[in-house]
């Protein structure tokens, strides 16, 4: 804001004055502007200008991303201004209301408490009105008139005001700051001094400035009759339809119209889908073949007639058929097939409901995805799979708005298309590994996809209507809840898929995946035999997981190795694997059961639960003289690190009890170490393993190998219940543990062990870590009396002992005289 009618104020300027740093702005004299103002020193430097005489030291910073400006930071040359007007705002910052006064040259930097301060050369303007100077003056009022005329953007008045101006300086000042120029050169003119170089400065930048917008303003004047032609182009057109019809003759692009509207009609789609198909179909009409415009256009009602509003298979309601075709496809998984048994006696006693929004969660290789498709085929509707992983866009499941270039719907809508019907089971894999990142979060978006109360109006971005996926059974697989919303999470109906038994194993291996890979790899029953005990040495030895994917891998590498030998030796028939040959088809064995040795202090075994099933875990603990301190190694997350200090903890307390003195802490140095530490382990359920191999470490008793344990210690020694139970279990009994230890609070979980495990394994349900003390370390062994060299010499008698006695004095006598 200019007022140059405002005269000039006499103020006493002191040498002193607070400076202020501005961004983007070359603040000259006679201007008046509002500024807002957050940074602390910049508040600090206005309330000492305040609670003096309201003047303050404005110049411009050369960098405006330059948050903490020093000397070097800003332009030496700027302008003491007067504050007008100051309004602290609620979010801490101040809005102020400046009037610059003169120019001033900062010739001292002084850093001050929370602000700078600058002492500033002051420079009196002086000129002598001549005639030339007069001429410049004139000049740059013309050209600045001519600069308002084509800019628009300044108002008219100004004109008036500026050429009422006759101090050559304050001109200057006025039309630079009314222009708009680089910083650069707004700098360049507040440092000319001389009104006369400054108004010759000023003169090139208008000249130049006015050409500039000289051929802006003909480009303009060119576009508009662009525009004007394309509308006459458009009206001849119009005029040609016309005749055309008229005529009753149709051109290719009408006929392409006539079919659109067509298949629209015939694609039963909803009233308002219809309605939104017409409007465009409409406006498709009315614009040239070739537009971009109605090429997006054609593009949006390929993708309404191709979405499928009104086609859906009918469902198989036989209960026996699915039960079958579920047992045929899968081995075990009672509970999933149950749930989906249930809902097809739902469906024929109801006739309508709507689709099940079912999470199948579990191990990698233990048949969630194959199950999916199994359920398709016992439905008798079509199937679908996306895979969730990696996908980072929200646009993937509500698809792009049509104002992008190459927009298209989402993948839901994109697969429905695809299929043409409206009931599918719909896998969406992998719900677990999904990322976010700027563009949104497709988790997000899965919320209304998998609510069955919202589902049924679900719009995507591309199409802008509503669709129905109430028919659409989802079904959602993942390794772990962990990394999936809650929001979500609570949306869906889990399912855990536990990892399977060794015996389970076997017959999977029997029934599904040694009969397939004998199929895959051109070979048959009488060709191939693979013994159960042989299967039993495959899945011990030479894979280590809670499903049967590597089972299938080493299955089919046997049958490619028997392949080969039935390709290459002729009149060879059968090949049988055993134990004695299957080490020549699979190699020396990947893994190794060590079975349970000697007893160790310090080592204690517990168990855990990752997304690839069950796992054992060796905790080992080692004391050392030292300052007290605790070590944990093992990349160890918060959760376990906390655990290990609460077993510590209750160590200390409990100090007495375990037969440990107090201060056993002071002197020595206790180290935790997890093995396998390139891997990340977190979780409270080694606690009590924690706790056990510390008091084993302390009081040099020696924990039992066979003897596994989970659970979370509290402080006073109360176990708590954890999670992943039956994992855990499946994976002490692969590892040969005979005793798990376990909180009580889990025994329910016991009905899910199958009983070939449970008459393996003993299971001890504890309370407290007093109980698991006494279970997991070996008792202290009963000492013999030693006798001591005293109690032997009590035994001789004295006359045995007299001459030796005396021989003994006798020396002792003879060295005492030597001294």
């Amino acid at each position: 804001m200019i007022t140059p009618e405002r005269p000039k104020k006499s103020v006493v300027i002191p040498e002193v004055l607070p400076l202020l740093p501005v961004r983007d702005v070359v603040i000259f004299p006679y201007m008046v502007l509002p500024l807002a103002v957050g940074r602390s020193k910049s508040i600090r430097a206005l309330e000492e200008a305040m609670s003096r005489d309201r003047l303050i030291f404005l110049v411009t910073q050369k960098k405006i991303q330059t948050e903490n400006p020093g000397k070097e930071d800003i332009y030496a040359v700027g302008v003491v201004a007067e504050i007008l007007q100051l309004l602290k705002m609620p979010d801490g910052t101040i809005k102020i209301l400046v009037e610059g006064l003169e120019r001033g040259r900062m010739v001292e930097f002084i850093p001050q408490q929370g602000f700078v301060e600058v002492k500033i050369q002051r420079h009196l303007e002086t000129y002598v009105p001549n005639q030339e100077l007069e001429a410049l003056m004139r000049n740059v009022i013309t050209l600045f008139e001519k600069y308002v005329k084509l800019n628009r953007r300044i108002p008219i008045e100004t004109i008036m005001s500026v050429s009422n101006i006759d101090d050559p300086s304050r001109l200057a000042d006025v039309i630079a700051s009314h222009i708009s120029i680089k910083i650069l050169q707004e700098q360049l003119i507040l440092e000319t001094w001389d009104p006369k170089k400054r108004l010759v400065e000023l003169s090139k930048i208008l000249t130049a400035e006015n050409d500039i917008l000289s051929i802006e303003k003909k480009i303009q004047v060119r576009v508009r009759d662009q525009i004007e032609k394309t509308q006459k182009e458009y009206y001849l057109h119009e005029q040609i339809k016309a005749i055309k019809k008229e005529l009753k003759e149709t051109d290719e692009y009408q006929k392409e119209v006539s079919e659109l509207r067509e298949k629209v009609r015939k694609s039963k789609a909803p009233a308002e889908v219809v309605k939104q198909a017409e409007k465009e179909i409409s406006r498709l009409e009315k614009m040239m073949p070739f537009s971009p415009e109605a090429t997006v256009i054609r593009t949006y009602l390929d993708w309404i007639v191709r979405v499928p509003w009104a086609v859906r298979t009918k469902d198989n309601l036989d209960l026996k058929r699915a039960e079958r075709i579920l047992n045929e496809d899968h081995y075990g998984l009672d509970r999933a097939k149950q749930r989906i048994v249930e809902y097809l006696a739902v469906c024929k006693l109801t006739k309508k409901l709507k689709g099940p929004i079912i999470c199948f969660v579990g191990p990698p290789g233990t048949g969630k995805t194959s199950l999916g498709r199994s359920i398709a085929r016992a439905l008798g509707r079509k199937f679908i799979r996306m895979s969730l992983g990696g996908i980072r866009d929200e646009a993937e499941i509500r698809g792009h708005r049509r104002t992008y270039i190459g927009a298209l719907p989402g993948r839901i809508i994109q697969s429905l298309g695809k299929i043409k019907s409206r009931n599918p089971v719909f896998l969406l894999d992998e719900v677990d590994k999904m990322g976010q990142d700027f563009r949104g979060d497709p988790a997000a978006a899965l919320l209304e996809v998998l609510d069955p109360e919202q589902n049924n109006t679900f719009s995507d971005h591309y199409l802008e209507v509503e669709f129905d996926l109430s028919d659409v059974m989802f079904i959602t697989t993942a390794n772990t809840l962990h990394t999936v919303p809650p929001s979500l999470a609570d949306r869906m109906e889990v399912i855990k898929f536990p990892g399977y038994t060794k015996d389970e194993k076997i017959k999977i291996a029997q029934q599904f995946l040694v009969p397939k890979q004998i199929r895959e790899n051109g070979l048959s029953k009488e060709k191939l035999v693979i013994s159960e005990r042989a299967l039993n040495l495959i899945i011990r030895d030479y894979t280590l997981e809670a499903g049967v994917r590597n089972l299938e891998r080493e299955i089919a590498n046997i049958c490619r190795k028997v392949a080969k030998e039935l390709a290459s030796v002729k009149g060879r028939k059968v090949v049988k694997i055993t134990t004695k040959n299957l080490h020549h088809y699979l190699g020396i064995p990947r893994y190794h059961r060590e079975k349970p040795g000697q007893n160790e202090v310090g080592v204690a075994t517990g168990l855990a639960w990752t997304e690839l099933g069950g796992d054992i875990l060796s905790i080992e603990v080692s004391i050392m003289k030292g300052k007290g301190s605790l070590t944990l190694t093992g990349k160890l997350g918060e959760v376990m690190k906390e655990s290990a200090q609460a077993a510590l903890s209750y160590v200390r307390s409990n100090a007495n009890k375990l037969g440990l003195p107090e201060d056993f802490y002071k002197d020595r140095e206790i180290h935790i170490h997890v093995p396998e530490g390139a891997i990340p382990k977190d979780g409270p359920s080694a606690g009590i393993t924690m706790a056990v191999a510390l008091t084993s470490a302390l009081t040099n008793r020696a924990v039992k190998k066979d003897v596994a344990m989970t659970g979370e210690i509290t402080l006073r020694g109360r176990i708590l219940s954890v999670g992943g139970f039956k994992e855990k279990t499946l994976a002490a009994h692969r590892s040969g543990i005979k005793t798990v230890i376990f909180p009580q609070e889990n025994e329910r979980n016991l009905k899910e062990i199958p009983k070939e495990i449970k008459n393996k394994l003993k299971f001890v349900p504890v309370k407290n870590i007093d109980e698991v003390l006494r279970i997991a370390l070996v008792a202290k062994e009963k000492r013999k009396a030693k006798i001591t060299r005293r109690k032997k010499l009590n035994r001789v008698s004295i006359g045995q002992r007299l001459p030796g006695l005396q021989a003994k004095e006798k020396i002792e006598r003879e060295n005492k005289k030597k001294n």
